[in-house]
C-alpha cells in the first residue's frame, strides 16, 4: 500500500490521544493495538470467504449448516513484541486460517529475528536475553532450536546446488572446529573451497567436514565439485598439505597450481630467532616480489648464500616448491597478489573464527554447517573483488589459456 493514499483524517483519530512516543511504540501503544486490530479484521474476513457470508448477516439457504461459534484467545509474538489475539472459530472446525496459521505462534519477520542474532554467533541464552530486552518476549530454547533447525533444507539445497563450467580462480583451506561424536568431543576440519568467477566476485563453492584434513577427502571434494558441474579451472590456490597436489591433477589435470607463498614465509620463519626475523623476510621479499621468474630463482640463490649456514633448511624448502610456488610470475601485478596467497579465504576463515569463538562445542555436524551457512551469509554482503581489474586478468586469461575460456 502506498502511504500517501491512507486518509489523513484517519491518522489523527489514532493519534487523537498522542502525548508521548510511548502512547505510539509502547507495550500499549498504537503500534501494538492497530497491529491487533487488524490481525483480528483479517482473520474476520477469511472466515467470511469461508463460510460464504459477512458477520451478522443472514446465512443463505442453500449454504452449508456450519457457521460461526465464537472465538479463541491465542498468543502470538511478532517483531513488536507478543499479543493476545481472537481468532474466529466454526462449528465444523473447518476453518484454516491463512494469515496465522493453527498451531502457528510466531507472526512473519519474528523467525527472521531469531535467525539473525544466530547468525551473528550469539549462544541460546544470549538470543533469548536479547528477545526479552528489546520485545519483552520470553521464548524457550526449544523454539529457538526449531527456528534455526528450519533453515537446513535451505543449507543442504545451498550444498548440493549446480555450479558454474569455469572458475578462473579457487582457493582451498579448512579451519579446525569441536564436534561431539558418539559421546566424544572431536577436532574437526571444516573444508571450504572459495572460487571467482567469470564476473571476478568471490563465491563460496561449498563446505565438508571431516575429522582430520587430508589429501584423501580433498579428492573426494574436488570430484564432488566437478559432478556438480565445473568442468574447468584455470588455477587453484593451495597450502602446501601432502598430496594435494596429486588430489587436483587426478580431477582437474589443466589446472595450474599455486602453492600459497605466506603458509612457506610461515613455515619458513619457524627455523629463525627473533631477532633476524625481519631482515630474513626482507630476503625472502626479493625472491617473491621479483619482476620476473628468472630474478627470483637469481634472488633465491642469493639468498641461500647469505643464509644457508645458519638456516640450510629455507632455502631448501623454497626449492622443493618452487614449480608450485613460480605459477604467478607468468601474470601481471595486479593479478600476482591474489593468487600467490591464500588470503582471500583466510580473510573468510578469520571472520567464521569470529562467529565459532562464542560456541564452544557443537552438538553435531548439521549445527556446524547451520551455523557458517547463516554467518556466511552476512559475511559475503561485505565481499569486495580480489582483482579489482577484473577486465585486465580476464584478457590475461584468454591468451595463457587460449580455447579454454568460453
Amino acid at each position: 500500500m502506498n502511504p500517501d493514499n491512507i486518509d489523513p483524517k484517519l491518522l489523527d483519530e489514532l493519534l487523537k490521544s498522542y502525548k508521548n512516543p510511548e502512547d505510539l511504540v509502547g507495550e500499549n501503544g498504537i503500534f501494538k493495538k492497530l497491529q491487533k486490530a487488524l490481525i483480528e479484521r483479517v482473520l474476520e474476513s477469511e472466515m467470511t470467504h469461508h463460510l460464504g457470508y459477512e458477520k451478522n448477516q443472514k446465512q443463505a439457504a442453500s449454504s452449508s449448516s456450519n457457521h460461526r461459534n465464537g472465538r479463541n484467545s491465542k498468543k502470538i509474538h511478532t517483531g513488536n513484541g507478543s499479543m493476545e489475539i481472537e481468532v474466529p472459530r466454526d462449528r465444523e472446525s473447518t476453518f484454516e486460517p491463512l494469515l496465522i496459521k493453527k498451531r502457528q505462534k510466531r507472526f512473519t519477520g519474528f523467525d527472521e529475528k531469531i535467525i539473525h542474532f544466530y547468525a551473528r554467533g550469539l549462544s541460546v541464552r544470549d538470543i533469548q536475553a536479547e528477545l526479552k530486552d528489546i520485545y519483552g518476549i520470553e521464548v524457550s530454547e526449544s523454539l529457538i532450536s526449531d527456528v534455526t533447525d528450519g533453515i537446513m533444507d535451505e543449507v543442504e539445497t545451498w550444498r548440493n546446488r549446480p555450479l558454474d563450467p569455469l572458475y578462473p580462480i579457487v582457493f582451498l583451506d579448512a579451519l579446525m572446529v569441536k564436534v561431539k561424536d558418539s559421546g566424544q568431543i572431536k577436532n574437526k576440519a571444516v573444508y571450504l573451497a572459495l572460487g571467482v568467477n567469470m564476473e571476478g566476485q568471490k563465491e563460496l563453492l561449498g563446505m565438508w567436514i571431516q575429522e582430520n584434513e587430508g589429501a584423501k577427502f580433498w579428492l573426494q571434494i574436488l570430484t564432488e565439485l566437478k559432478n556438480r558441474g565445473i568442468q574447468d579451472i584455470f588455477i587453484m590456490s593451495i597450502d602446501g598439505l601432502n598430496g594435494f597436489e596429486q588430489a587436483i591433477e587426478a580431477v582437474f589435470p589443466k589446472t595450474q597450481i599455486q602453492q600459497c607463498v605466506v603458509h612457506l614465509i610461515r613455515n619458513s620463519m619457524k627455523y629463525v630467532s627473533y631477532k633476524e626475523r625481519k631482515e630474513l623476510a626482507g630476503d625472502l621479499k626479493e625472491i617473491y616480489q621479483a619482476a620476473t621468474e628468472e630474478l627470483g630463482q637469481a634472488n633465491l640463490k642469493s639468498f641461500a648464500l647469505k643464509w644457508d649456514k645458519k638456516y640450510p633448511l629455507i632455502s631448501q624448502l623454497w626449492k622443493k616448491h618452487w614449480s608450485r610456488l613460480s605459477t604467478f610470475f607468468a601474470y601481471p601485478k595486479e593479478i600476482r597478489k591474489a593468487i600467490y596467497t591464500t588470503n582471500a579465504i583466510e580473510s573468510l576463515n578469520r571472520s567464521l573464527r569470529k562467529v565459532l569463538k562464542t560456541k564452544g562445542v557443537f552438538p553435531n555436524d548439521s549445527a556446524v554447517f547451520k551455523l557458517l551457512y547463516l554467518a556466511l551469509k552476512n559475511i559475503s554482503k561485505k565481499w569486495t573483488m580480489p582483482i579489482q581489474n577484473w577486465g585486465l586478468a580476464l584478457n590475461r586469461f584468454g591468451i595463457i589459456f587460449e580455447g579454454r575460456m568460453k
